[in-house]
């Protein structure tokens, strides 16, 4: 399994989590874990997904989240899940 962490922050809006979803969706990822929260109208999500099962390259993917982070207003970030736990070893 291919494991990516994606971290989603900004100003909270209406459909944030509907349309990172439906990207991943559309792109056959599958969310393993998702956990979201606001504090003072702050939006902060992550989550941990499965790219077995898409087409596209990571930089690709991750490329494309970028760019609907910036149509929606807010920064979406892909790790994949080998170099996220590398940097968080302690």
């Amino acid at each position: 399994m291919k494991k990516t962490i994606i971290t989603v922050v900004g100003k909270d809006t209406v459909g944030i989590i509907a349309k990172v979803c439906t990207y991943l969706a559309e792109n056959g990822i599958n969310i393993l874990d998702i956990s979201q929260t606001i504090v003072q109208g702050y939006f902060n999500m992550m989550m941990i997904v499965d790219t077995n099962s898409c087409n596209k390259q990571f930089g690709d993917v991750a490329d494309e989240l970028k760019a609907l982070g910036e149509q929606i207003g807010v920064i979406i970030k892909c790790q994949k899940e080998e170099i996220f736990d590398s940097m968080h070893r302690i």
